[in-house]
């Protein structure tokens, strides 16, 4: 072991440490690590985090991403600097979010506070003392045109002048740089045209359009927005696009919130794989999200709704003809059709093609402020896509909107789906008294509880 500072406590004396539960810890990311080992991940944060002093934090968070296997490309933005240094020359235009023109001087102080942030960003990655993050840290660094930008033009009578939009990005050259280069790649919100004009972009357009354009597995935004919150002010962890998009056409979100959201949306909608709000006022916000099962910021992602709809009495025989083979095994419990046919509105059916291949009930216990995931089940021929998931995360939605702060399940036979998926299992006496009173006894199902 290495020679400590003389000021620094080791982890092993720290009166807070767990060996055991470090061990646990551990282990449990090891699935995160190896599903994103090679995926490429964009990091979007506005000068707000480095005007915060957080910038260091996240550096060597995103150092240890690296080394993770995980390809980075940054995004930054520099509206605050931006605005110091348009006050500074004595100009009185000031930068908020939205469009704006972007006038020669303007683009000058763009021009100004982009490179001392990308000479800040530069730095802290080269940090490599000791007993700190960033030891034995060799990250490469890369920026360059990649950007190929148009202007914006004249937009109700406004000419934005040096405000541009993003046209095109060199995915070639950014593949290389992240993939053979091994390196992260840092953009700033400037762009240049075929005629060498440089234009000021937004972070979140470039953002949205590299992610889209790399097919990335996340787009990460780093904010003062907590996230999306519930109307109880708890923080929704997971929105379907289309419920994001609703909650955009409500317009209540702050405005910071309905900017990272919409282009969330966007993002996802154009194929990248998740969209995540993080705040960055938190420390360890990235790893936190990327690492714990329910993160601690929004994510955005886009289920397949279009198959995902309430059952009618219609669909009693499609639900029958899924259940028969797994009441058959003894998986499942038997139904007669007369119980489907009275709890057919507690079921979520999947349906393509006006074929059922999925199904899922949902029975609520208001007064224990607990609900019931039953008969979840896809068809053999159409698993192994995520639509265990997809159904899974519909009903923690449903169940959430019913007040419920815990979904339960009764299994024989999958547990260790429902473990992987942050289920806890626990015992009759923690199930709501009515269902203890039902509980058949002779199948000795497992009971399985995920908090909400």
């Amino acid at each position: 072991m290495p020679d400590l500072e003389p000021d620094t406590v080791s982890a092993l004396e720290a009166p807070e440490f767990a060996p055991a539960q470090f061990v646990r810890w551990f282990r449990d990311v090891a699935p995160y690590v190896h599903a994103f080992r090679g995926k490429t991940f964009v990091v979007a944060f506005g000068g707000e985090l480095v005007q915060a002093g957080a910038l260091n934090a996240l550096v060597q968070d995103l150092s240890l991403l690296s080394s993770l296997g995980i390809r980075l490309v940054l995004v930054h933005g520099s509206r605050p600097q931006v605005n110091e240094q348009l006050r500074l020359k004595g100009f009185t235009q000031q930068f908020d979010r939205g469009l704006a023109p972007t006038d020669a001087a303007a683009l000058e102080c763009a021009k100004e506070a982009a490179g001392e942030i990308r000479l800040d960003i530069e730095a802290a990655f080269s940090q490599g003392l000791p007993n700190t993050p960033m030891s034995h840290a060799h990250i490469r660094v890369i920026s360059g045109n990649f950007v190929t930008a148009r202007p914006t033009g004249v937009l109700d009578g406004v000419d934005y002048k040096h405000t541009g939009q993003v046209r095109k990005i060199d995915i070639d050259a950014l593949k290389f740089a992240i993939e053979k280069g091994s390196s992260v790649v840092l953009l700033s919100p400037l762009g240049f045209s075929p005629t060498g004009d440089a234009f000021n972009l937004a972070m979140e357009d470039l953002a949205t359009s590299v992610a889209v354009a790399l097919r990335a597995e996340k787009l990460i935004f780093l904010s003062t927005s907590q996230g999306v919150l519930n109307e109880d002010g708890t923080l929704d962890t997971e929105l379907a696009r289309v419920d994001a998009d609703a909650l955009l056409a409500i317009g209540e979100l702050d405005e910071e919130t309905h900017a990272f959201l919409q282009y969330s949306s966007l993002a996802v909608k154009r194929g990248v794989a998740r969209a995540h709000l993080l705040p960055f006022e938190l420390d360890g916000s990235v790893l936190l999200e990327i690492f714990t099962h329910d993160g601690v910021g929004t994510m955005v992602v886009e289920d397949t709704l279009d198959d995902l709809r309430a059952a009618t009495i219609d669909d009693v025989g499609a639900i029958l003809s899924l259940i028969e083979p797994l009441e058959a095994d003894g998986t499942l419990v038997p139904r007669p059709r007369s119980v489907i046919e009275r709890d057919v509105e507690n079921f979520t059916v999947l349906e393509h093609d006006g074929v059922i291949y999925g199904c899922a009930a949902l029975h609520t216990f208001a007064d224990e402020q607990m609900a019931e995931m039953a008969c979840l089940i896809v068809h053999p021929e159409w698993q192994g896509s995520g639509e265990g998931e997809i159904l899974l995360r519909h009903m923690e939605s449903r169940a959430r909107a019913t007040g419920a702060k815990r979904l339960f399940v009764l299994t024989t036979r999958t547990s260790h789906w429902f473990m992987k998926r942050g289920f806890v299992q626990g015992g009759i006496a923690d199930l709501p008294r009515e269902k203890q009173n039902h509980y058949n006894r002779s199948r000795n199902s497992l009971v399985f509880i995920k908090k909400l």
